[in-house]
């Protein structure tokens, strides 16, 4: 049986007459930027989201440049980061023109280490940037408590989280401006490039939406240096359809990881996502980690079941920041996830038959 690492086809039939309404409806409105589908999917969103604002950007790795940007962070500020990211949490913080602070994960949970988080702050140091890594909320309250202590900013990133809770409170809310990305692979994704930010503060909304706008509100007044980046009117139309099935989507995913976790508890050599207390899980990605991992990929490979590694290549040893003169061994902890880490099918739509044959076949690598 060939079992897909990523596959659209049971959301896609689920959703495709209202998806083809919402682009026939763009279509006969002949209005395609900044128009009524955008505003009506940042008002869903931001429900959604338990946050007052939300203001929708063409991709993730935008969102967290204008969320930098609309707290004036740039050249001479630190920003801290986790080191075991996707790199375009490095890429917004270079972008903005301040120095990236890359702070090791905790092994079980694989997010930012709130326990070694102080020990990198500086005079220079403005802004956390917690991830939530895979789908599982990061511990907000110990971030939000050494943020509070030294007067530094939040920034979620929040694109691989979407309806994640932290004791209660969703995920994209707890900092001042958050960023989403809605990449066709996220567990909110459009049909293309697509992201947001989420606030619960007016001027850094109206910033941000200056920002997003050519650092305009009318017309060629422009009040601000600002970008070109504008979630479109069709993508907000597809977005609007598939958030009302998100929660459902969510249940799903839940589903399989609890069977995956039943199914693999156990075997020896084999790490099964830790869940931490009062975090939630949305399981964008289901993680599993062993030294064999190489062998494990190719033996599922060989049998038709696809899989993939989330990332190969810390951000530091990548030839876009070995200006920074970072080397193997100085953060051993994201080399060793980079190292070890496996991402297995985890898709809304799967069958039984499908999943069961994920959990055999790992279970018949290890004899």
């Amino acid at each position: 049986m060939n079992v897909p690492f990523l596959s659209f086809a049971g959301q896609n039939i689920l959703i495709e007459k209202e998806i083809r309404a919402a682009f026939e409806r763009v279509f006969q409105n002949k209005w395609y930027i900044l128009g009524n589908e955008l505003l009506a999917f940042e008002k869903q969103y931001s429900a959604y989201n338990q946050v007052e604002h939300c203001i929708g950007v063409a991709n993730g790795l935008d969102a967290l440049h204008i969320a930098l940007k609309a707290l004036n962070i740039g050249c001479g500020d630190e920003v801290i980061v986790p080191a075991n990211t996707f790199i375009a949490s490095w890429l917004a913080v270079s972008g903005a023109g301040a120095t990236i602070v890359p702070v090791e994960p905790d092994i079980k949970t694989y997010n930012l280490d709130p326990d070694k988080i102080e020990a990198a702050i500086t005079s220079k140091t403005r802004a956390i940037m917690p991830v939530h890594l895979y789908g599982q909320a990061c511990r907000m309250d110990a971030i939000m408590r050494i943020a509070q202590k030294y007067h530094l900013s939040i920034i979620e990133d929040n694109a691989q989280a979407h309806g994640t809770l932290y004791k209660g409170k969703l995920t994209g809310s707890f900092g001042d401006i958050n960023a989403t990305s809605f990449y066709p692979t996220k567990n909110l994704g459009a049909f293309g490039d697509a992201g947001a930010l989420t606030t619960g503060d007016a001027s850094l909304a109206r910033k941000a939406m200056l920002l997003r706008n050519y650092g305009s509100e009318t017309k060629y007044h422009n009040e601000i240096i600002g970008v070109n980046s504008r979630l479109d009117e069709l993508q907000a139309a597809f977005l609007s359809v598939k958030l009302k099935y998100l929660n459902s989507w969510t249940s799903e995913r839940k589903s399989i990881a609890a069977i995956y976790d039943k199914q693999l508890a156990g075997i020896a050599g084999l790490t099964l996502p830790y869940l931490a207390p009062g975090a939630g899980h949305v399981y964008h990605l289901y993680v599993i980690r062993t030294e064999r991992r190489n062998e494990l990929q190719q033996h599922l490979t060989g049998m038709g079941i696809g899989t993939a590694i989330h990332y190969p290549i810390p951000c530091h040893l990548q030839k876009a920041y070995q200006h920074l003169g970072y080397k193997k061994g100085d953060f051993p902890i994201t080399e060793h996830l980079a190292e070890t880490s496996l991402s297995i099918p985890v898709n809304p739509g799967m069958s039984d038959e499908e999943i069961t044959c994920v959990f055999k076949k790992i279970q018949e690598f290890h004899g």
